[in-house]
């Protein structure tokens, strides 16, 4: 016969809080319980070896239930074996003051969605993710697939899988698969022009060991630009630099015949250099010469920190915050100025400085349109207004930078041919995706006939989501966190709140004498104009895109005249249902 198994009196249970909590209250009174045993008594390796197997949310969520459980949870140990069991190819922890922590959270939020726009299917979809990268730090569509370059310099190939849709169209599927283009990689960036059918060659900013002088032992590290078939990953073109120059970006600009590359030195110095594509897959070899750009020889105090470009035009970023503009034809330069003026044909590269009433921070350009963030979290635009990208409420083209209100510090900015997209981040920590300008094509999920002021799109932001892209067939975001690199806002001062042209949310009367007031008159007159109910809901429709609201306001007022519009003319008088 089996014997029975008889529970011991003397087992003992484990207290799984915080030690210096003290003990549980009425512990000793309870009998039959046996004596709690704090968890501080085990050893502190096999505590965090217990807890590197969770889920790195659920690490992230015990280690704010108390002190002990915080101190633990972000020891470099915990977060060491996290890290090797998420990437067990990562040779190296990466840098920066917590290392193994910002390499596991970096590997565990890496990610590429896309939602396309043609189809029934309107969904948000994830790529293929490359064991081998290290985070995701840069991401470029092209014409056939997309490339990532992550935190160690490994620029992948991700090769995408095209399907036939139910309407006959060519639509994306996912990206099925990858390759490792290149190794040592800085940078890389492609035709700048919005249309990914153009984007033909991929020039990568890398940096080769090159063998040292004839009577001389041992290499040197020089950095050289290489010219990639996006549509093969093949190798075209290369061109080595002297190894005293650095450099850690590079962008693209002008014509395919006269393509100028532009180089930004690790000092703030611009070079510049011109190559023909229609004579890159030609096997034959030839010298170009590098020139230091007009606007580091106009202005050599100047240090430049960042660059944007176009096929057009070029935007450059200093390190305090200054902007400077290179136009390059007629047609751009008045689009974005109102004016031809100070236009010179002669002399295209001179850079020009645009006034603004704080540091910026990071910028997006689009054909003939652009947007900056400054340190405070305020968006300004300014350009072509033709289909409502400014986000201003109207469809008046700004000359200057004009501040959108009712977005405060964003996330990520990106301006396309004629719309404008912002991910912004929540209370909550929430992302969504704002848009505005014109919706055809499905550009603007949710509103296709467009907005003339940033609405909320239908589309699921990823948590983690820390930059975006549109092309003509899909909406692409990147997620990858890094702890040691976030957009840091300042708080506006109080005085430059007061001092404000036009009232922000919330202000007070007394800053708006007058003004918020005779608008709201103005727009009760064109209202009162209107001839029948159906006009009266469509216009009121339509001032409120021109109020300065935010986006989730406006999407309020919008459906809640929507709801009214339809139970006038007899539709959906019922309850709402939950579908609905």
């Amino acid at each position: 016969m089996g014997e029975k198994a008889v529970p011991s009196p003397r087992r003992r249970r484990v207290k799984r809080s915080c030690p210096s909590c003290g003990p549980e209250p009425g512990g000793e009174e309870k009998k039959g319980r046996g004596n709690p045993i704090s968890v501080q008594l085990f050893p502190p390796e096999l505590v965090e070896h217990i807890i590197s197997f969770l889920p790195v949310r659920d690490v992230v969520a015990l280690g704010q239930t108390c002190h002990y459980f915080h101190e633990v949870c972000d020891a470099e140990g915990v977060w060491r074996r996290i890290c090797r069991r998420l990437s067990p190819r990562l040779r190296e922890q990466g840098s920066g003051v917590r290392p193994w922590k910002r390499a596991a959270i970096l590997n565990y939020t890496k990610g590429l969605y896309f939602q396309a726009f043609g189809g029934r299917r309107r969904c948000l979809s994830k790529s293929v993710a490359p064991l081998l990268a290290h985070g995701y730090r840069r991401f470029l569509p092209t014409k056939d697939h997309v490339f990532i370059l992550d935190y160690v310099g490994t620029l992948f190939f991700l090769k995408n899988a095209l399907v036939s849709s139910t309407l006959g169209q060519i639509q994306w599927k996912r990206a099925c698969r990858y390759v490792v283009l290149c190794r040592g990689a800085k940078d890389f960036a492609s035709d700048p022009r919005c249309d990914t059918v153009y984007r033909k060659y991929l020039y990568v900013l890398a940096t080769r060991e090159q063998p040292g002088v004839v009577g001389t032992t041992g290499s040197r590290a020089c950095d050289c630009v290489e010219v990639y078939l996006q549509s093969s990953g093949q190798r075209v073109f290369k061109m080595t630099f002297h190894h005293s120059m650095s450099f850690k970006q590079i962008v693209l600009v002008g014509q395919e015949t006269q393509r100028a590359l532009l180089l930004l030195t690790e000092e703030g110095k611009i070079y510049s250099l011109v190559v023909n594509e229609t004579q890159l897959d030609q096997p034959r070899s030839y010298t170009v010469q590098l020139a230091l750009r007009k606007v580091s020889r106009c202005l050599p105090h100047l240090r430049v920190a960042g660059m944007a470009s176009n096929q057009s035009s070029t935007l450059y970023i200093t390190d305090q915050g200054g902007v400077y503009f290179e136009v390059h034809t007629p047609g751009v330069y008045r689009d974005l100025f109102g004016t031809l003026q100070a236009f010179d044909p002669l002399d295209q590269q001179m850079p020009l400085a645009l006034s603004l009433p704080a540091k910026v921070l990071f910028c997006a350009l689009g054909y003939n349109h652009l947007g900056l963030v400054d340190e405070f979290g305020r968006l300004f635009m300014q350009g072509n207004n033709r289909y409502g990208q400014l986000g201003t409420g109207d469809r008046m083209d700004r000359g200057e930078p004009t501040q959108v209100h009712y977005l405060q510090r964003p996330i990520a900015l990106w301006c396309g041919l004629n719309h404008s997209l912002v991910l912004s981040q929540g209370s909550d920590f929430s992302k969504e995706l704002l848009g505005c300008g014109c919706g055809a094509g499905g550009r603007l999920p949710g509103w296709p006939k467009g907005s003339a002021s940033f609405v909320k799109l239908h589309v699921k932001v990823p948590l983690c989501a820390c930059s975006l892209c549109s092309t003509r067939e899909c909406l692409y975001m990147l997620s990858s966190h890094d702890i040691e690199h976030h957009p840091t806002y300042r708080d506006l001062p109080a005085s430059r709140v007061v001092g404000t042209p036009e009232p922000s949310l919330g202000a007070g009367a007394s800053q708006d004498p007058g003004g918020a007031a005779q608008a709201c008159e103005e727009y009760l007159n064109q209202i009162h104009s209107c001839p029948t109910l159906q006009d009266r809901m469509e216009k009121m429709k339509e001032i409120v895109g021109w109020m300065p609201l935010m986006a989730a306001q406006k999407d309020f007022f919008w459906e809640a005249l929507d709801l009214l519009q339809r139970t006038a003319a007899g539709v959906g008088s019922g309850p709402p249902t939950p579908e609905s």
